[in-house]
């Protein structure tokens, strides 16, 4: 927790988007926005529509300042136009203002943000460029935890340009099936396909190619799905984990946004020797991606099999009522107001860290 005497901070929450995760985010931020300390925050919410117009939300701004309780389920992206970069820029010298990108998905959560905040040289939350792209690209992640020694599952990345009337048999011949079909670069399993069939395939590859050009195909793994939240820039803290217990086949859209039917058990009914090896892998991906900030590391385990294997690491994870990341914090003595507190922390200490890096008056660099 900040000290009561804290200086208080412009917070420019940026939700909505242009991803198919558009909702989500919604949602997600209506709940970040509820849990703010308003005495340690001056809370600006800013909406991106779909086609990419930043809005200040006027009516989320205006419920939040009823209170809490008169925010509704998902923040409406409507407002007055704004322009980026005067949005997240310092007003004054004494303006301390860090953004809370809660985008998910293409063009909010794959660095693309990421990189007009580092332009605007403005602390924000959440990781970096670099760890933002790499954890957004399923299939990119993977070739970097091949090379890290992080266990994982079997996997073929396939292009859409590459793809022809004989892949789904050469998919289904080199992982077997059934085989699970995602979009490379997208997440809250949005376009994700089970394939039990080389016709199953060829179908669950043209869905998630309207998505993304690039598609990763994975084997069915049999196994129980276990979560893990990570927290922090140069040392990462681990939160117990969690299992998910899918309501569905498969932990779907509908499982963690609308029925909420899946069970959640928090702490993960673990033995002492798994939790801490899962807790040191959960570490391992995050420092491997580059990871700063937050994210959620997601695990396959085959208790009989090959123990914990990655599947991917969602560096903007959700932060709505029934989501993980939060919940687990919880249950590891981190209540949600004090997470955004530590997240907000995190952002400020690794902005200075950097700028520090970038001063030009050192020895050694060039003058004009």
């Amino acid at each position: 927790m900040s000290p009561p005497d804290a200086p208080r901070i412009r917070l420019v929450v940026l939700f909505g988007g242009q991803s198919a995760e558009h909702d989500i985010s919604r949602v997600t931020a209506r709940h970040v926005l509820a849990a703010l300390d308003r005495t340690r925050y001056d809370v600006e919410p800013i909406g991106i529509t779909t086609d990419g117009t930043w809005l200040f939300a006027e009516d989320a701004a205006l419920a939040l300042a009823r209170g809490p309780e008169a925010l509704p389920a998902a923040l409406p992206v409507e407002g007055p136009t704004v322009d980026p970069l005067p949005t997240v820029l310092p007003s004054s010298p004494d303006d301390r203002v860090v953004v809370f990108p809660l985008l998910h998905g293409p063009l909010g959560e794959d660095g693309t943000v990421q990189g007009l905040l580092e332009l605007a040289g403005v602390p924000y939350v959440g990781c970096g460029v670099l760890a933002s792209a790499l954890a957004m690209d399923k299939a990119k992640a993977k070739e970097v935890f091949a090379a890290n020694g992080v266990p994982q599952g079997r996997w073929v990345t396939v292009r859409e340009c590459d793809a022809d009337d004989t892949t789904p048999d050469r998919l289904a011949e080199s992982l077997g099936l059934p085989v699970f079909v995602k979009p490379a670069n997208l997440g809250s399993s949005v376009g994700v396909s089970k394939a039990t069939s080389p016709a199953e395939l060829a179908s669950a590859l043209t869905l998630a190619f309207s998505y993304d050009e690039w598609v990763v195909v994975e084997e069915a793994i049999t196994g129980r799905e276990i979560e893990c939240a990570v927290l922090g820039n140069e040392i990462p803290r681990t939160s117990l984990p969690g299992e998910i217990v899918p309501g569905a086949e498969f932990y779907d859209y509908e499982d963690k946004y609308v029925d909420g039917s899946a069970e959640l058990l928090i702490p993960a009914p673990l033995d002492p020797a798994t939790t801490e090896e899962l807790r040191d892998l959960a570490a391992r991906a995050y420092t491997a991606l580059r990871c700063e900030g937050m994210a959620r590391v997601d695990f396959f385990y085959e208790a009989d099999g090959r123990g914990l294997l990655v599947n991917e690491v969602n560096s903007i994870p959700g932060f709505t009522e029934i989501s993980m990341y939060p919940r687990m914090w919880e249950a590891s003595g981190l209540p949600y107001a004090e997470l955004v507190d530590e997240l907000v922390r995190l952002a400020v200490e690794r902005h200075g860290r950097r700028m520090a890096k970038r001063r030009t008056d050192r020895p050694g660099r060039p003058t004009t």
